[in-house]
């Protein structure tokens, strides 16, 4: 009998295929913002500080650098990594404390993490322009 149940298990799961639910999304973009938040986000701030700090010509380089249209669209990016990561790090933080725990709390929160993020990151990038 253990023998038959054996051979009806899948031999390869493949994750891509499998439909994760929107609450699942959002804790794994969580994760994975904040992977991308420390390398290479750490790396890029520190040199970004060095160059403000080292010289007014590496100042001025920056602010050159910073007033291109194509950096100021890659900036839009990690500026997501880190809202998202913060609206996520909130909900999280209100999910250890037992507010918003059922279903269909978490599934809204999840939307509402979402969307602020989206928003917040669409708000800064029009302060950028």
């Amino acid at each position: 009998m253990e023998a038959k149940l054996h051979h009806k298990r899948p031999k390869h799961l493949n994750l891509f295929k499998i439909r994760q639910p929107l609450p699942a999304v959002v804790s794994i973009l969580h994760r994975i913002s904040g992977v991308l938040l420390f390398f290479p986000g750490i790396p890029l701030l520190l040199c970004s500080l060095q160059m403000l700090l080292q010289s007014q010509h590496s100042f001025e380089v920056l602010q050159d650098y910073l007033r291109h249209p194509m950096i100021k669209l890659m900036l839009l990016l990690p500026l997501w990594f880190f809202l998202h990561h913060l609206c996520a790090g909130i909900r999280h933080l209100l999910l250890d404390l037992h507010i918003g725990v059922a279903l269909t709390q978490a599934r809204a929160s999840s939307k509402l993490v979402f969307v602020a993020g989206l928003m917040l990151t669409a708000l800064a990038g029009l302060m950028l322009w």
